[in-house]
């Protein structure tokens, strides 16, 4: 489903010698895996990610989506693309004027869904989050695990192929943080390819998935039930 083809990418920030960030990194990812990314800052995680998105361009190698090269798809088709990924970051990202209910709709709205379908898929995602009872609530109003529940269903709400979950637990106690790594082990049950990024060494050894630790922009274990060895 997802192939990184020999992918480099470095960055010149106005030096004569380029920073290599990734380094000649080749993976595939199944569909409807779950595959957690470890690595430390710099690493080369979240350029990864970005690369998958299309929010950056690899300096050599590909990316392919289901055998399409994702760094060749015309500018005007990206929002498309896109809409095939759903993506969760550490900072939750809500639109702070909107309710729990209205983020969720705001994402549909963005792909052009029509008002019946918002007033059918909003309240069933929000139950699948465990916040159906929240959806009048603002952000200000939620925990940061109800936070992050609500950008996950934003994440979710068009049915996408692949969730991106970037650090999604780095602002969570221990408890709201395991409640997010069930929620994202329940989307990925029923049918979505999750990629995890991640700091946290246990819920990493606890999920007894595929790994691939990065160091220095390298792949340096892939392990297909792994450990957070760094």
């Amino acid at each position: 489903m997802i192939f990184f083809e020999k992918i480099v990418k470095s960055y010149t920030n106005n030096h004569p010698a380029p920073t290599t960030v990734l380094d000649d990194v080749t993976l595939t990812i199944a569909p409807n895996e779950f595959l957690s990314v470890v690595g430390q800052s710099g690493a080369g995680k979240t350029t990864l990610l970005k690369l998958l998105l299309a929010e950056e361009h690899p300096t050599a190698g590909s990316v392919f989506f289901e055998s399409v090269n994702v760094h060749t798809i015309p500018s005007a088709r990206l929002p498309y693309y896109r809409r095939k990924i759903g993506v969760v970051f550490q900072d939750f990202r809500l639109l702070p004027i909107k309710t729990a209910y209205e983020n969720i709709a705001f994402g549909m709205e963005a792909a052009g869904r029509t008002d019946e379908e918002i007033e059918e898929d909003v309240p069933q995602v929000l139950e699948l989050v465990g916040l159906a009872d929240k959806a009048e609530s603002f952000p200000h109003e939620l925990s940061g695990g109800e936070k992050q529940r609500v950008a996950i269903a934003r994440a979710i709400i068009n049915q996408p192929d692949v969730i991106i979950a970037d650090e999604p637990t780095g602002n969570l106690d221990p408890l709201n943080a395991w409640e997010i790594i069930k929620l994202l082990q329940k989307i990925n049950e029923l049918g979505t390819t999750v990629i995890l990024a991640t700091h946290d060494k246990d819920i990493i050894n606890s999920l007894g998935r595929r790994v691939v630790t990065l160091e220095r922009g390298k792949i340096v274990r892939d392990d297909k039930q792994g450990r957070y060895i760094l």
